[in-house]
């Protein structure tokens, strides 16, 4: 009986595996990929430091690696299994919709991907599958994926992009800021020094900077998500702290040194996690691969139609060496 996709969206749903908690779904699809025929390996993911991160787990993690016995795929299919906070439940379901953490971002992707392979497998076609931790953090899951390439010359990560092709991503920030000052009893504030006011008058600072815009892209981005500090309103407080999420349309140092600078004097300024900005490559249509026609990619602006774009893995394009043996490996190519 062919998979179907939605059934298989509610049995993850049910499941939670938030950040760092994300074994009960790994177990699950390792269990249910070995059934459908794949071979499973398992990507053990380190746990970040406790006292670095109150939010981390103590249980297993690991990355889901499924392929064909034998086979080196063309294509892989990716997603991750980690959802954001808090678990909701179990999945709920309506006339028109599926409702529940994961049903967009991502486990109803991995659904629709594990039922696409299927299919893809049948007509002939070389795919694996590829389910990652962390994603919603640090992509802590994708560092320790990137350390075992299996040869692919293409990936499709499955991210909710209103079923069109994304042809640039977003880089990340995240700021940690951390303010420092004398507790004392809020009737004698001279004798005090309030860490939450030297933060909230960094953070006023801070959302003042301008930030970037790239036609086509969008907005640089920026959200204070979490606010801590203090014990008791008639307590000056002598901490506090505020984490900081932007995400970055272009290179992030001229907005690291302007954070910085105002929030200078006030709190100290970690900046915990940095991903690029990333404009990829995009080709017109797929053609086997031969030594007379190399493969040529070009950029193309977001919103591209989606059935004539696919996103190049490999940030080079060398075929592959064992093409006499491999006949079906394909390549990138287009006409301008």
């Amino acid at each position: 009986m062919p998979i179907d996709p939605i059934q298989l969206t509610k049995q993850l749903v049910d499941l939670e595996s938030t950040t760092y908690h994300e074994a009960p779904a790994g177990e699950f699809l390792s269990a249910y990929l070995a059934d459908q025929g794949y071979i499973i390996e398992r990507q053990p993911v380190p746990q970040p430091d406790l006292a670095k991160n109150p939010a981390a787990g103590s249980g297993p993690r690991f990355n889901v690696y499924a392929s064909l016995p034998g086979v080196t795929p063309d294509l892989v299919l990716s997603s991750h299994m980690d959802t954001v906070p808090p678990f909701l439940g179990p999945c709920r379901e309506d006339a028109d919709f599926l409702h529940g953490r994961g049903t967009c971002d991502a486990k109803g992707i991995i659904a629709t991907q594990i039922a696409a392979a299927e299919k893809l497998i049948a007509a002939g076609k070389r795919i694996a599958l590829l389910y990652v931790v962390g994603e919603e953090r640090d992509s802590a899951g994708a560092l320790i994926a990137n350390q075992s390439p299996k040869g692919s010359r293409f990936i499709i990560n499955g991210e909710p992009t209103d079923n069109r092709l994304a042809l640039a991503s977003k880089g990340c920030l995240r700021v940690e800021l951390r303010a420092h000052g004398k507790m004392a009893h809020s009737a004698y504030p001279e004798l005090g020094d309030s860490a939450i006011d030297k933060l909230l008058a960094a953070l006023h600072d801070i959302q003042a900077l301008p930030l970037p815009v790239i036609e086509g892209i969008g907005d640089c981005t920026m959200n204070i998500g979490v606010i801590k500090g203090g014990v008791a309103p008639n307590v000056i407080p002598d901490k506090a702290e505020a984490h900081i999420l932007i995400r970055l349309v272009g290179p992030p140092e001229e907005l690291q040194q302007a954070i910085t600078k105002a929030a200078a004097g006030r709190c100290e300024v970690n900046f915990t996690l940095k991903l690029p900005y990333m404009h990829m490559r995009a080709v017109l249509a797929l053609t086997p691969w031969s030594p007379s026609s190399p493969p040529t990619s070009h950029r193309s602006p977001i919103g591209a139609n989606p059935s004539s774009s696919v996103p190049e893995a490999s940030s080079s394009p060398t075929p592959p060496t064992n093409t006499s043996a491999s006949p079906n490996f394909w390549s990138a190519s287009t006409s301008t």
